[in-house]
């Protein structure tokens, strides 16, 4: 991918999106950066994970709050309001599974934002949710647990069934639904994460943009980097906050009993809506 600036001196930026360095061992390829910035976000999840426990747990006569106890009961507390507004109540093994996605992608996300590129040709640490094979595989991770989940609440045939409900006739589109979704909530977390990295690496070219022999491009490029660091800061917390959403919005629907008809299918139109929303 190239770019030219017309009236100055042309400015050419190379881009090789999706080009990783790699690692190769039993016939098979691996994206070595995403397997250790993976790690790196995994690592510091289970870190926070512990270090709120341990705050929790202790025991002092102020019990004033930490900074991290703060945060996780900030994030917990809103994805029970957003479960109970929607769905009533879940099994609670949802909301913490959520919860550590959020920070998981969260932090992932963010990775991108450090300064990590000793050259044009290094990036140590991009952001792992740019690359499909991550998106991918959390994706897959939610549906099979939202599938055994909705075979363990009603069974194998219940939760068969619920392909045929409202008409017989909608059993194609239903079924097509469920494939569907983890290639949508991969696809929505890669594309965004994407191109905010695509974009900081243009905005990272313009420190050789020149007019004549006057070298002008790092003042822009600094100001630029500031304002689309902050935008993307934003946004990989909102597509944390969705992918996390939308998990506990399909293991909602998947739980679904016939027991509470009219109270569940209430909460799988409110589902329904929200996927709809966040999907837009």
């Amino acid at each position: 991918m190239s770019g030219t600036f017309t009236g100055v001196l042309p400015l050419a930026i190379d881009i090789h999106p999706g080009e990783h360095p790699e690692w190769h061992a039993l016939g098979m390829t691996f994206n070595a950066d995403t397997i250790w910035t993976t790690a790196i976000a995994g690592t510091i999840v289970v870190v926070l994970g512990f270090m709120a426990r341990h705050y929790l747990t202790r025991d002092e006569n102020d019990h004033v709050p930490s900074k991290v106890q703060l945060i996780w009961e900030a994030v917990v507390g809103e994805v029970n309001t957003q479960v109970e507004d929607n769905l009533g109540r879940v099994h609670p093994l949802v909301v913490p599974l959520a919860v550590a996605l959020f920070f998981f992608i969260l932090i992932a996300n963010w990775l991108e934002l450090i300064p990590s590129e000793p050259t044009k040709h290094i990036h140590a640490l991009p952001a792992p949710t740019a690359d499909t094979n991550l998106t991918y595989a959390m994706a897959i991770l939610v549906m099979v647990g939202v599938w055994g989940f909705g075979i363990r609440q009603k069974g194998l045939k219940g939760y068969l069934r619920h392909f045929l409900e409202p008409y017989p006739v909608l059993l194609p589109l239903n079924v097509l639904e469920e494939l569907v979704k983890p290639i949508t909530l991969a696809l929505r977390l890669f594309g965004n994460i994407f191109a905010g990295g695509i974009l900081l690496a243009l905005i990272a070219g313009l420190i050789d943009w020149k007019i004549g022999g006057f070298p002008i491009g790092g003042g822009f490029e600094w100001f630029f980097n500031i304002i689309w660091k902050l935008f993307d800061m934003f946004i990989g917390a909102i597509q944390a906050f969705i992918f996390s959403l939308l998990t506990v919005l399909y293991f909602g629907m998947a739980g679904a009993g016939h027991s509470e008809h009219d109270e569940h299918d209430a909460a799988a139109d409110a589902g329904h809506t929200k996927e709809s929303e966040l999907a837009a």
